[in-house]
């Protein structure tokens, strides 16, 4: 790949239509782990909308872009099983007021904070930037939240419901994946600035060699997965089953 078809490839990408879209659907990422780990035929299947992963994104673009708030769309609504909400949504994932009301005490508690506020507004830093690399012999894309190169660190904002437990977390969302993916793909360690949710405590973690590994063994059984169920010409994924003693 040379140089210039790299760059015209990221400027794709760098659009969320075609990032998400069958254009960026040619990379593996690590939002496909999960299913290669435990479903490989689920791969590329779209999920339903969740709420938290509106109201997730609304955090994201409140700290990053928060320009692009007026995109998302919030009803006055207490729950989503209202009349009002059902009337308004036209049946849509909308987000609630309150949510919104949350989100934003969340952004201003995380940017009160001096040392977080530091990392995100750092002169010398990107904001949800692109990019592609071969990793474990397949080509991986991912989007970093925040590439800090003064501090030479890809940064990753994440909320949580408990804080106390964001280590089960972690291993849970395969955030160790996205430590290693993103760390080869961006060549700075990766950090994650968390809130919790509920008591708005604030969290800066970074990740030991045992945690990237960790990473790396689940990207190399996801590779293993993905070549055996889509390039391997020999392989019928209708025999597949899953053997077990219990």
């Amino acid at each position: 790949m040379t140089n210039k078809e790299r760059k015209e490839i990221l400027k794709r990408l760098d659009n969320d239509e075609d990032y998400y879209g069958d254009f960026g659907k040619k990379y593996l990422s690590n939002s496909d782990i999960s299913a290669l780990l435990t479903n490989p035929l689920a791969l590329g299947k779209p999920s339903e909308p969740r709420p938290a992963f509106l109201v997730g994104g609304y955090f994201h673009t409140a700290i990053l872009e928060p320009d692009k708030l007026k995109k998302y769309k919030v009803i006055p609504s207490s729950t989503r099983n209202t009349k009002a909400y059902k009337e308004m949504s036209g049946g849509e994932l909308c987000l609630l007021q309150h949510e919104v009301d949350a989100i934003e005490l969340m952004t201003d508690k995380m940017l009160d904070n001096t040392v977080c506020k530091a990392m995100i507004r750092d002169a010398n830093t990107e904001y949800e930037l692109p990019s592609i690399k071969e990793i474990e012999g397949e080509m991986w894309k991912g989007k970093a939240d925040i590439v800090n190169h003064n501090e030479k660190l890809v940064i990753d904002l994440k909320t949580t419901a408990d804080i106390t437990k964001f280590k089960w977390s972690a291993s849970k969302y395969n955030y160790d994946s996205q430590a290693y993916i993103y760390s080869e793909l961006f060549g700075y360690e990766m950090v994650f600035i968390v809130i919790d949710k509920n008591n708005h405590q604030l969290g800066i973690v970074d990740f030991s060699p045992e945690f990237y590994a960790k990473g790396q063994d689940k990207v190399q059984r996801a590779v293993e997965s993905y070549r055996l169920f889509y390039k391997n010409d020999n392989f019928d994924p209708k025999q597949y089953f899953i053997n077990k003693t219990l």
